[in-house]
């Protein structure tokens, strides 16, 4: 059935976004052969940036919602790699998230939860995945999160 799961994200209240454009020099996914490497999105809310560094100025929820937004931002990137067909999505095959934080902090796969939950919610057994989670000392535009991926597509 066609627009399965745009109809799943439609029931969790989630309408995707029109894939965003890159901030610099590099294209927003590449498909080789029937994988598509989506670039890093980060964290935004209609249309604003979510700044902020786990640890000291966000919580791990802020971050789990900041990391949320990544990954409707990459299922966007992924519906415009499909020619707009999310249903051409087979299963998401790798994350990795990188999380603006303290030297300190250590949740940063429970900030990468936000993303993996969303998937796995949306997308069911093709939502799981092989991910990482790693710190960094900072991201550009000084956002909160930032999540690249990998998805097997048809």
């Amino acid at each position: 059935m066609s627009g399965t799961f745009e109809q799943k994200l439609a029931e969790m209240g989630i309408t995707l976004p029109e894939a965003p454009a890159p901030a610099a020099n590099y294209v927003p996914f590449v498909i080789s052969g029937n994988l598509v490497h989506v670039s890093g999105q980060v964290a935004s809310k209609d249309g604003a940036l979510t700044v902020g560094k786990l640890g000291d100025t966000m919580s791990v929820e802020d971050g789990m919602k900041a990391a949320e937004t990544c990954a409707i931002a990459l299922l966007a990137q992924v519906k415009a790699a499909c020619g707009g067909d999310l249903d051409r999505l087979k299963r998401v095959v790798k994350l990795t998230g990188f999380v603006n934080s303290t030297p300190d902090f250590g949740d940063q796969p429970k900030v990468i939860n936000g993303a993996s939950n969303l998937l796995a919610e949306a997308l069911g057994d093709a939502g799981k995945h092989a991910r990482s989670a790693v710190s960094a000392a900072s991201l550009p535009f000084g956002v909160a999160v930032e999540i690249d991926g990998v998805f097997e597509i048809d």
